[in-house]
């Protein structure tokens, strides 16, 4: 838990806006009986809403210091600024907005009404091949030969054997664009917290529990859980059809980190031997 705290203070702190790591960290404050982390962090959950324009949501956070706390000036008077915000808003009943927090480039909620064994279509595949070209080729980053030599599309109705490399892992291996590049611009673009995965002590046993040719063949990784949410590395966060199969195998809310994937196919290759 302490390992958790530390390494969710600095993803945090280098990005105040990320509420799904500030929730985690909030939550294993609230296990540890943290009380003034957990109303420090609640803040910042509120602050990163509003800073979002997801005003609801900051006013929920808000009430949820109220109840530990029903006198505090701080939180009353920034209840009060975003009424002022709402009111200033078009629309009389729609002034404080009523959607879905900023989505990430992959699904966060289980959609389950599918089972994991069942094997797409090629049609129907999307393991956002089309996203990474767009990023990758349009914007000159690399050519459209080095784009094909370096892509793969995995055989579904075979296992792999073993996890297999990531796009942007041959794309470093030939030479073509440094990991460390590829990683910044997908976390810029897909809107996803880093993750040094290296230093993390990651739960085999809770990624055991997910399909075996799943994790190999997107190379992605569950690596912890915190309450309802199941954390999980990815080199390529724009693969909706891991998202999918992961989604199937549990009624856990999954949350994305983009993560080297290096340090994905070692601990992938300590969990499934």
């Amino acid at each position: 838990m302490l390992q958790t705290i530390e390494m969710f203070e600095v993803i945090t702190q280098s990005q105040p806006q990320d509420y799904q790591s500030l929730e985690i960290l909030k939550e294993a404050y609230l296990k540890l009986n943290r009380e003034e982390d957990v109303v420090n962090t609640s803040r910042r959950i509120a602050e990163a809403y509003v800073h979002l324009g997801q005003l609801s949501s900051a006013i929920l956070e808000y009430e949820s210091i109220l109840q530990r706390r029903p006198d505090d000036a701080s939180v009353l008077a920034a209840l009060g600024d975003i009424e002022s915000k709402a009111s200033s808003l078009s629309g009389a009943a729609s002034a404080i907005e009523l959607v879905e927090p900023t989505e990430r480039a992959i699904p966060t909620e289980a959609s389950l009404n599918g089972k994991a064994s069942q094997k797409p279509v090629a049609a129907d595949l999307d393991d956002g091949k089309a996203t990474m070209h767009k990023l990758f080729v349009d914007s000159k980053l690399i050519s459209q030969g080095d784009f094909d030599l370096c892509w793969q599309t995995p055989n579904l109705h075979l296992p792999p054997g073993k996890p297999l490399d990531p796009f942007i892992q041959l794309l470093a291996d030939k030479t073509i664009l440094a990991v460390e590049k590829s990683l910044k611009l997908l976390s810029e673009k897909a809107r996803l917290s880093y993750l040094p995965l290296d230093k993390y002590d990651a739960d085999l046993d809770l990624a055991r529990t997910f399909p075996m040719e799943t994790c190999q063949r997107w190379c992605v990784l569950p690596f912890d859980k915190m309450s309802k949410s199941i954390l999980v590395a990815t080199a390529n966060p724009f693969n909706r059809q891991a998202a999918k199969e992961l989604e199937a195998a549990t009624q856990a809310r999954i949350l994305w980190y983009l993560a080297p994937p290096m340090d994905i196919t070692k601990w992938l290759k300590r969990a499934f031997r």
